[in-house]
């Protein structure tokens, strides 16, 4: 099998199974008990906050570690709407959200909060402009992604947030994306809070980290929570962030590296799609790699539906992904596509393609392999003439 679906989960490393076995082997106690086992366990705990905070160039204080990316957006949004003042309630995010953002908005809409919705330019990016354009003296908190899981767009954080915070506007971020695969500096980006992941970098399932940064006033979502400094309900994970820390600290001693490799591989995927002839085509302009991710390759196989190519190439023995919502028969386009206003049609033929520490330039040739035989197979209707392939 070929994996090349790093942006939806990586692979646990050999690094974090054996922290995590140990952990779970010789920490095995409740960091909130007070007896000797509890003390270890709290004691590790604090290692790893330090360490996390160290990684995000941040504060202890300002770490609190969640079950996951999900749930650190979910804590870290409501939390910090429940602290702000009155007349500051008002909460705006970019259509390109991730889903778990897309769904606290429904729920916080019932609870009586105003939210409302930025659509980025023709390249995914959110500008200054735009921002401009959607707040209102009442908003209190904004939240835009670091970079897009289906595009792989980079978003102007630092730009962003100076502009934000001269309104007084709070900037939260999604960064599962980009920490460990980019620098993902709390200093640099000017974010108010942030959120990651665990396996998105190589550690286990189940683990995340939200950073707020100190002197931002948020109350608990759950009223009378104990753990994470009253932040997150729930006995402290601390075998998993164990883990966590130990497969971070890894994948960004190897980012650089590791960005270099990446690069190589998006160039050899695009020019193998030029040599070829095959109908692809980004579904963002590849015009300014520095504000791309390289791992993460958004294209459209036009006259394929994406999920028909992504089980073609499953069957053939290669993991890759398509954005579209798929259940029980029912195509949707994601809110990517739909924020970029890429028609249904091809919206639909959407797959992407990501790389990881195991990806070779074999298996990028593979996949041409497999979607040029895809495309012989078609015959001769296979091509919408109308659609330009990449680099024509």
């Amino acid at each position: 099998m070929i994996y090349l679906d790093y942006a939806a989960t990586t692979p646990a490393s050999k690094e974090a199974l054996d922290a995590f076995q140990k952990l779970s082997t010789d920490v095995y106690g409740n960091s909130s008990s007070l007896h000797d086992a509890g003390g270890k366990a709290e004691n590790i705990l604090r290692c790893c906050r330090q360490r996390m905070a160290e990684l995000l160039s941040g504060e202890e204080e300002g770490v609190y570690f969640t079950s996951g990316g999900t749930e650190a957006n979910f804590l870290a949004i409501h939390s910090i709407l429940n602290g702000l003042p009155a007349g500051k309630k008002r909460f705006l995010m970019t259509e390109m959200e991730h889903q778990s953002i897309h769904i606290l908005k429904r729920h916080l809409e019932m609870l009586g909060f105003d939210v409302d919705l930025m659509k980025p330019n023709a390249s995914g990016i959110i500008t200054r402009d735009i921002l401009e354009r959607h707040l209102r003296p009442d908003t209190g908190l904004v939240s835009i992604q670091h970079a897009n899981s289906e595009t792989g767009v980079i978003q102007p954080l630092a730009k962003l947030s100076a502009y934000l915070h001269k309104r007084d506007v709070l900037l939260h971020s999604d960064c599962v994306q980009t920490f460990a695969k980019i620098p993902v500096r709390i200093d640099e980006l000017g974010a108010d809070a942030l959120s990651v992941s665990s396996h998105k970098v190589y550690g286990p399932k189940g683990v995340g980290a939200v950073y707020i940064r100190p002197g931002v006033n948020w109350k608990p979502v759950y009223p009378g929570t104990l753990h994470e400094n009253g932040f997150k309900s729930g006995t402290v994970n601390v075998p998993g962030i164990g883990a966590f820390i130990t497969a971070a600290e890894s994948t960004i001693n190897r980012m650089d590296a590791a960005h270099l490799k990446f690069q190589e591989l998006r160039a050899g995927f695009l020019e193998g799609v030029k040599d070829r002839k095959l109908p692809v085509s980004l579904a963002v302009p590849d015009s300014a790699n520095s504000h791309v991710l390289p791992h993460i390759i958004g294209c459209f196989f036009h006259s394929f539906e994406g999920q028909y190519t992504m089980l073609e190439c499953n069957r053939r023995g290669i993991c890759i992904s398509t954005g579209s919502a798929c259940s029980a028969g029912y195509h949707e386009p994601s809110n990517t596509m739909k924020a970029l206003l890429i028609p249904r049609e091809l919206a639909l033929q959407f797959v992407r393609i990501s790389f990881g520490c195991d990806t070779t330039s074999e298996h990028v040739d593979r996949l041409l392999d497999v979607l040029e035989d895809m495309m012989n197979e078609k015959g001769d209707h296979r091509i919408d003439r109308r659609i330009k392939t990449y680099g024509s």
